[in-house]
């Protein structure tokens, strides 16, 4: 049996939470250390007072928010080990055996299915590695304290092989490297969230949030369109491409909007998820045969395989 609330039975506690003179959870004094996380948590997440109450009596810490965390600090390791081999933490992508991981999207070995993937383990840089690892510990770890881990790493690798299929389609002759179609994904998701619930979100300095947020994310893009466009460090093989970021936001803004506006709810009963979900699987199913029949049909020049 789901333990995740109907639209029903929503409404059945919405209407009797109009009968109850029951104080706001802002309110309620001398709590522990750990229940003031799980209060802010709950601020920072939930648009409505009742989803607040909900999650901050029900939520028990077990299990911890442990994809996040897990998927960050494999992240971290595989960077500290293509430094030590590499002899490089800075702009690690310039050098000449960086495209030789096995990890890596590259155009070549597109056929390799498991890039697509797995190229989220290896960074251009420590700057770029830097700023992924903050957002998504920021972002993702109270996301999966509130959503579960099951809802939010779907939408993170759902905008992490989202993000290299929109490569593989719209830049065609380019590697890809780094997180940020996962991270990008969440972040999005999580301002839109805000953005379409604005009286409802009580986070403190929300707007100025938002804009540091924005600018973060604008840093961080504009130093990979910098990167895809500044001479490459091997020659006829570009920089990594720019558009992983794209295809993350795309999903954050539509797959994942539709779960972290349906708190505890069943996704099945959301008009809007299973259109959604039909356009990524098409948008999934168009770049596969777009891989498999257009590099031949368009006589594209690709980069020699590493």
């Amino acid at each position: 049996m789901s333990n995740k609330r109907s639209n029903s039975f929503r409404q059945a506690i919405l209407q009797g939470n109009r009968r109850l003179c029951s104080k706001a959870l802002l309110e309620e004094t001398g709590l522990s250390l750990s229940q003031r996380l799980i209060r802010h948590v709950a601020y920072e997440t939930l648009p409505r007072e009742i989803d607040r109450k909900w999650y901050y009596d029900s939520y028990t810490c077990c299990p911890p928010p442990w994809f996040m965390i897990t998927i960050t600090i494999v992240e971290v390791a595989f960077f500290l080990y293509n430094g030590v081999v590499l002899d490089r933490y800075v702009l690690q992508v310039s050098h000449p055996l960086y495209l030789k991981n096995a990890l890596l999207y590259h155009p070549q070995l597109r056929a390799q299915a498991w890039r697509y993937l797995t190229y989220i383990f290896m960074h251009a840089g420590i700057e770029h590695l830097g700023l992924n690892v903050v957002l998504q510990l920021l972002v993702g770890v109270p996301l999966e304290m509130v959503h579960g881990a099951a809802r939010i790493s779907f939408v993170y690798i759902a905008g992490v092989v989202a993000g290299s299929l929109a490569v593989s389609v719209a830049d065609m002759t380019a590697p890809v490297v780094g997180s940020s179609g996962g991270v990008y994904a969440l972040v999005s998701a999580h301002l839109a969230n805000i953005v379409m619930n604005w009286s409802g979100m009580k986070c403190q300095f929300k707007l100025l949030r938002m804009a540091v947020a924005l600018i973060c994310m604008s840093f961080e893009f504009g130093r990979a369109v910098w990167l895809r466009f500044h001479p490459s460090a091997y020659p006829p093989c570009p920089h990594p491409s720019f558009m992983a970021h794209l295809g993350g936001v795309m999903v954050g803004i539509t797959l994942g909007v539709i779960i972290l506006r349906n708190y505890e709810q069943r996704l099945q009963d959301q008009t809007l998820w299973w259109i959604f979900l039909s356009i990524y699987v098409i948008f999934v199913l168009f770049a596969i045969f777009w891989n498999i029949f257009a590099y031949s049909l368009l006589d594209l020049k690709l980069p020699p395989p590493p």
